[in-house]
């Protein structure tokens, strides 16, 4: 007897059903039933967004090198699950040329963000200059709790085009996954939770981005949102939401699977620069030290 895999909601480094039980059909793309996934509700938006919070400070506090061989370690458990992937885009109606393409690129960007891991900070801080005996530095830190609201193109790609990018700088990601190809997202959360990536750091949802979304980016909690291209209304309510705590929100207009959609800026969208001013004792004679 065949045994049907069950896709859950992946929260705090668990795999939670949704709180309200609800379910909804993913349909492959001749209309036929492939199965089941879990409708989450504004409860499990809101239980997410704690695990996420739980999570950030001690993994904004992990070594850049770390997280580098953690991203490393997500490649290696993407290229062990390349056949299953292959299998779940193929079911949406992606041909085997284009699944394996997809998947290739996936393990690529996840190599490609561990080499950035320990080097984007030296590109994005600074020593100012300044008309006092000071020094003055600014140096990237991570915002916190992100929400994002994955690519509706890509089940895949896109979805590791947002994620791996704002963890690499030190965030926590609350994930609303693609509503109609939500399949590759929660077994990407299986790479999640055998790469050594700590629970809470990344929470991914399945359901309606419509329902989810405005409890996501009103939630006082979350200092940012990252959202692919979305129906105008629907990105409008979302900027609109993130007011009441001055979210900021990265709005992407580009094709998030393009082999283009990487690069440092995807880092410094979500970074903080903060200015630190240190005084230089001045020494007799005039002469400046330390």
């Amino acid at each position: 007897m065949e045994i049907l895999k069950t896709y859950k909601l992946y929260i705090g480094g668990q795999f939670p059903r949704t709180e309200s039980g609800r379910t909804y059909p993913v349909l492959a793309a001749d209309g036929s039933h492939v199965a089941n996934a879990c409708l989450a509700s504004r409860k499990d938006v809101r239980n997410a967004v704690q695990a996420a919070r739980k999570a950030q400070a001690a993994w904004a506090g992990r070594s850049a090198f770390n997280r580098s061989q953690i991203a490393y370690r997500m490649a290696e458990m993407l290229e062990d699950r390349k056949t299953l992937f292959v299998n779940e885009l193929q079911s949406m109606g992606a041909s085997l040329s284009a699944a394996q393409s997809e998947v290739q690129q996936a393990i690529d960007r996840c190599v490609y963000y561990a080499g950035w891991a320990d080097k984007y900070q030296a590109l994005i801080s600074s020593v100012n200059p300044v008309s006092s005996p000071h020094f003055n530095f600014s140096t990237p830190e991570a915002m916190g709790v992100v929400g994002v609201v994955a690519c509706q193109q890509t089940a895949l790609l896109g979805l590791i085009s947002q994620i791996l990018p704002v963890i690499i700088g030190g965030n926590t990601v609350v994930v609303l996954a693609n509503t109609n190809q939500p399949l590759c997202a929660i077994t990407f959360a299986e790479v999640l939770a055998t790469s050594d990536v700590p629970g809470g750091v990344v929470n991914i949802l399945t359901g309606e981005v419509g329902e989810m979304l405005p409890t996501l980016a009103g939630h006082m909690d979350v200092n940012a949102l990252s959202l692919a291209p979305l129906p105008s209304a629907l990105s409008i309510a979302a900027q609109e939401a993130a007011v009441d705590n001055l979210k900021r929100c990265k709005l992407y207009t580009t094709d998030l699977s393009a082999t283009t959609a990487q690069g440092l800026h995807y880092i410094s969208d979500f970074q903080e620069i903060k200015t630190t001013w240190h005084p230089i004792e001045q020494i007799a004679g005039g002469a400046g030290g330390y």
